[in-house]
């Protein structure tokens, strides 16, 4: 069993403290939903998880271990989708994929690769450029990577935006799953979207 635990965690944007003393522990097949007003912290406290940040006090472990002892491991078992959606716009699909599986030290798997578009309704979109996608189309491109990964910890910034009712449907079906496979996800979301069997703990941040 894997677990995320975060204890005293002080954040402070500017001289402005967002949150000080917060603490949670996840273990697999459970989820966080992570809520507050803008500007309460929450995408500040997404980056701390991530080690993009660091805390002005507290710890975070992964396993039992502090995540800036062992970077290597944490970063192959973390998956983290911020609000951008971090694509190359002058890259096809398809290429856009099999950069994301080189950079995560993979090749990417072509018929995996069009499982996951499948899945998340972009057959037709695999060889155009990313430049000429909606927006909606861009964000599921984003998400398709979800499917090709095999990291523990999803860490997903406002994963549901630009998404229409089937696609947060999809979504919301390959959380859960990745849930019952033992895996574990946080993420902050405006809207309510129920996540199928999952153990939930709700965190609420104060602006």
């Amino acid at each position: 069993m894997k677990t995320l635990e975060v204890s005293n965690l002080k954040c402070v944007r500017g001289e402005r403290p967002l949150f000080d003393g917060l603490g949670f522990r996840l273990e697999s097949g459970q989820l966080l939903y992570l809520r507050g007003a803008n500007g309460a912290g929450k995408t500040s406290l997404l980056r701390l998880l991530c080690g993009l940040a660091r805390p002005e006090a507290g710890q975070i472990l992964w396993n039992a271990k502090p995540i800036d002892d062992q970077a290597g491991v944490f970063r192959q078992d973390l998956f983290y989708l911020g609000h951008h959606n971090a694509l190359q716009e002058a890259l096809t699909v398809d290429e856009n994929l099999a950069f994301y599986a080189a950079l995560a030290g993979a090749k990417a798997d072509p018929a995996n690769t069009l499982s996951a578009l499948e899945r998340m309704g972009l057959r037709a979109c695999q060889r155009r450029l990313v430049r000429h996608l909606s927006q909606g189309q861009k964000r599921r491109v984003a998400l398709s990577r979800l499917m090709l990964n095999s990291a523990s910890l999803w860490v997903l910034d406002e994963p549901f935006v630009a998404l229409d009712q089937d696609s947060i449907a999809l979504l919301a079906g390959v959380i859960s799953a990745h849930l019952q496979r033992g895996g574990m996800a946080v993420l902050t979301s405006h809207q309510q979207v129920d996540i199928a069997g999952a153990t939930v703990q709700t965190l609420e941040l104060s602006a």
